[in-house]
């Protein structure tokens, strides 16, 4: 089995790998298109069944909708009171497992206020439907791995988030879930995919599936970073493309369609300090639900559910947006947030499966798996907590077509890379920093980033340490995780390392600006890249952050998509 790292040595093995498949019997038998967190659940569950398995992703991993969502793993209680029991209780099970043992190092509890605002009648029936949740999550035989609710008073609410009106509420239900850092779960899962053996390339994206008669053998794909088109042959080919479905789709067949339906979702990051509170809020809207989730230094605060029919790559926040979280955030606060408050600005695609209904808070959350031609499958739809699930269907679908016995998932039992001796790590942390000479809360940052790989990267800063300064305007972070990102996590350019790889593009008041060129000339060497390639990066950059800031100062959805637009995505010199 290989390592694990996605380094630029790993990437041209894996195209060239891929490109053999043309020759006579070496075809994959599963090929995954779509780096997300359902494509690269995918390639891992296949590879670990010991499929011979390719993934190919168009631009960065989970740069699309599986960097951006509210980086919550949950049942989802709407849906308890939308009286869908089977999502809420297989949500609930996968929470238990990535807590547990899939993810300890990336997963962890978070604590939530429901506030109640109604007297002697609310606290029953909400009560009522957290006990049930807190039931549901012992159901799958698995262990919790969250504390159970607690009814609060008024005056215990207030202890507990002093920020709040005092007359905002009667009293609340303090019940956890759980938090992830979506994209890098994503980037540790496609190494633990390329760990088992899976042939993984971003920056890859296809152009045509290859046919025999109707059926599906392959795709045609193009190499974005050398310009080269080559193709990739396979006995099933599983589309994961979450809100691009119906596009990638099309190339092969009009005939039973899934239709899927893009739902935007703005997120603002704000100061831990702008308010106070030792737990997060889940708060009503008029339309949907509104989180404020403690995120480190930070809080993030979302979302909104409107339809989105323009550009799928870089969805924009408007103005209108912004004002929306803002305004229904302030009915709770005692000092109201502004504009000046907000950090950073994300907005996300959620792929809904498309129904009749025109409101998109209404279309299912649950997935489906097609086969609409022979050689090809298609999965969409579903909630990013129970990718695990969507991912073993694609794979039980694809490989009914082999001729070969294939065994049964494993992904219940298999540890990302970094999991496995976490817990024991996190104990020794004090030992960690002394031995590299950092402080341990610096150890403590990057157990909770990269859990026992984090020695990893401090055995970067034993051999340079220089590695172990923070990067400008970031405090957060080090030199030595750009390195990382570049040798070990598959980061091409500056964009990913600022905005998937690290969080610096939403939680630095200039969003990455200042960190740009220091990260550039870290990637440079690694990359190859020439001065002239290296201005480029942090020129683009930086007009990719100016873009944003003046997508989000417009009223509309239209305007706003033309300003974001106004910077494509940066390609390498040739």
């Amino acid at each position: 089995m290989a390592s694990g790292a996605l380094s630029p040595q790993n990437r041209e093995e894996a195209i060239a790998a891929l490109k053999a498949t043309s020759g006579q019997g070496r075809e994959l038998d599963i090929l995954i298109v779509g780096g997300g967190v359902v494509g690269v659940g995918s390639a891992l569950d296949a590879a670990t069944r010991g499929l011979t398995t390719g993934i190919v992703e168009a631009r960065d991993w989970s740069s699309g909708t599986s960097s951006r969502s509210s980086k919550l793993i949950h049942g989802g209680l709407r849906y308890l009171e939308m009286l869908d029991f089977a999502l809420v209780q297989e949500a609930l099970k996968e929470r238990g497992l990535l807590i547990q043992r899939i993810a300890p190092h990336l997963v962890r509890p978070v604590p939530f206020l429901y506030p109640l605002t109604k007297r002697f009648v609310e606290r029953p029936y909400v009560g009522a439907g957290i006990a049930l949740y807190d039931a549901m999550s012992m159901s799958g035989g698995n262990s919790r791995g969250v504390p159970f609710h607690k009814h609060l008073s008024r005056k215990g609410t207030l202890r507990a988030a002093p920020s709040l009106k005092d007359n905002a509420m009667v009293g609340s239900i303090r019940y956890y879930d759980a938090q992830v850092d979506d994209a890098r779960y994503v980037v540790n899962m496609v190494r633990t995919a390329s760990h088992y053996g899976a042939k993984a390339a971003n920056r890859v994206s296809v152009v045509d599936f290859l046919r025999e008669g109707e059926r599906v053998v392959g795709a045609r794909v193009k190499d974005h970073e050398s310009g080269e088109e080559f193709s990739i042959r396979a006995k099933q080919v599983v589309n994961a493309t979450g809100v691009w479905t119906d596009e990638t789709q099309a190339m092969v067949t009009d005939r039973g369609q899934l239709k899927v339906r893009a739902s935007k979702g703005i997120h603002l990051v704000v100061p831990r300090d702008r308010f106070q509170s030792t737990v997060g809020l889940i708060l009503r809207t008029e339309k949907s639900v509104l989180f404020v989730i403690p995120w480190g230094r930070h809080w993030i605060i979302g979302t909104t559910d409107t339809d989105w029919h323009l550009d799928k790559a870089h969805p924009a926040a408007t103005s209108k947006d912004i004002d929306y979280v803002l305004e229904h955030v302030n009915r709770v606060l005692k000092r109201p947030l502004t504009r000046e408050d907000v950090e950073g600005v994300y907005a996300g695609l959620r792929p809904l499966l498309a129904g009749e209904n025109d409101s998109t808070a209404k279309l299912s959350r649950e997935h489906v798996v097609a086969h609409p031609v022979p050689g090809l499958v298609v999965v969409a739809g579903g909630k990013w907590t129970t990718y695990r699930v969507m991912a073993k269907d694609a794979v039980d679908e694809a490989t009914r077509a082999l001729d070969e016995r294939v065994p049964d998932s494993v992904t219940e039992s298999v540890p990302l890379l970094g999991a496995d001796g976490y817990k024991a790590a996190w104990n020794s942390r004090g030992n960690l920093a002394d031995d590299a000479g950092v402080h341990v809360a610096r150890v403590e940052h990057l157990l909770q980033r990269y859990g026992t790989q984090a020695a990893d990267v401090l055995d970067l800063i034993k051999a340079d340490p220089a590695l172990g300064e923070p990067l400008p305007g970031a405090d957060d972070y080090l030199g030595a995780e750009v390195v990382f990102a570049v040798t070990h996590e598959g980061a091409r350019h500056v964009d990913d390392v600022l905005t998937r790889r690290t969080r610096i593009s939403i939680e630095a008041w200039d969003r990455g600006v200042s960190a740009a060129p220091v990260v550039a000339a870290l990637m440079g060497p690694l990359l190859g890249w020439s001065d002239q390639q290296i201005d480029r990066e942090v020129e683009h950059y930086i007009a990719r952050v100016e873009a944003e800031r003046l997508s989000q100062e417009q009223p509309d959805d239209e305007s706003a998509d033309s300003a974001r637009l106004g910077v494509a995505d940066i390609v390498p010199l040739r």
